[in-house]
C-alpha cells in the first residue's frame, strides 16, 4: 500500500502508525499551501494544557496561492528560540529528551529556506527514530482525487501494482476535517495511551514528539 499524506511539521503519531503498515509513503508535493493544518503546526502538552508550535511562512496572506514545496519560511521571527524552549520546558525532565535532542536541534540550526525541507529533514530523523525503512517520494503532479491505482508511474517509483491510499488532510487540528473514507481508521484509535509528562488522564492527537520523548525505543510498541 503507498500511502499518500500531505507533509507535516512534526506529525501526530498516527501518522507514523498508519505507516507501520504501508510499503510506500508519498508526499504531496504540488498543492497548494494550506493554512491553519500541521503542514507548519504541531501540538504538544505543557503544563498549561495543549499547545500549538507554528512555524512562520513569508507572506502568509497569499500564502494559500503558493505551491507547498515553495512557501519560505519566515526567520525574522524569533520562532526556533520559542520553538526550543517550549520544547525544553514541556519534556526537559522526560526520560528520553536529552538522547534526541541534538539531533533536532541540528535541523532547527541548519535553517532551511523552505518549509518543505525543513519538515522533510524533521520526517527522516523521525522515520529512523521508528525504525521504519519504507520509501519516501513525491508526487509528480497535483490530483484532486487521487487515482488508487494510478495510470501513469509515479516519480521515483518504480512500476507497481500496489493500491495508493489518499490519508490528505487526514490529521488536521480543525473540527471540520473532510469527510472520511469507510476504510479510513480514526487516528484516536491507532495510539495506545502511554504515560505522558504532564497529566492526568491521555492526551490524543498530539506531535510524535510526545511520544518519542516518553518511550524512547519503545514508542513503536504503542502504534497500533
Amino acid at each position: 500500500m503507498i500511502l499518500l499524506s500531505e507533509l507535516h511539521y512534526h506529525p501526530p503519531a498516527a501518522l507514523f502508525a498508519a505507516l507501520i503498515n504501508a510499503d510506500v509513503l508519498l508526499l504531496e508535493a504540488h498543492e497548494h499551501y494550506r493554512k491553519q493544518t500541521y503542514r507548519n503546526r504541531c501540538l504538544i502538552r505543557t503544563a498549561q494544557g495543549v499547545q500549538p508550535l507554528t512555524v512562520p511562512v513569508i507572506d502568509g496572506s497569499r500564502a494559500e496561492k503558493v505551491r507547498v514545496s515553495a512557501i519560505e519560511i519566515d526567520y525574522r521571527q524569533n520562532w526556533i528560540h520559542r520553538h526550543w524552549r517550549t520544547l525544553q520546558t514541556a519534556y526537559g525532565n522526560s526520560p528520553y529528551f536529552e538522547f534526541y535532542a541534538d539531533y533536532l536541534h541540528d535541523i532547527y540550526l541548519s535553517k532551511p529556506a523552505l518549509l518543505f525541507d525543513l519538515n522533510q529533514q524533521f520526517l527522516r530523523l523521525l522515520l529512523k527514530c521508528f525504525r521504519l525503512t519504507l520509501p519516501v517520494h513525491l508526487t509528480a503532479e497535483y490530483h484532486a482525487h487521487y487515482p488508487a491505482q494510478p495510470s501513469t508511474p509515479i516519480s521515483g517509483l518504480a512500476s507497481t501494482q500496489l493500491v495508493v491510499a489518499d490519508r490528505r488532510d487526514w490529521l488536521t487540528p480543525k473540527a471540520d476535517s473532510k469527510t472520511r473514507e469507510p476504510d479510513t481508521p480514526a487516528a484516536s484509535t491507532l495510539v495506545r495511551p502511554y504515560p505522558q509528562v504532564f497529566g492526568p488522564g491521555f492526551e490524543p492527537g498530539l506531535s510524535v514528539l510526545d511520544l518519542l520523548f516518553s518511550q524512547g525505543p519503545a514508542a513503536g510498541s504503542f502504534l497500533q
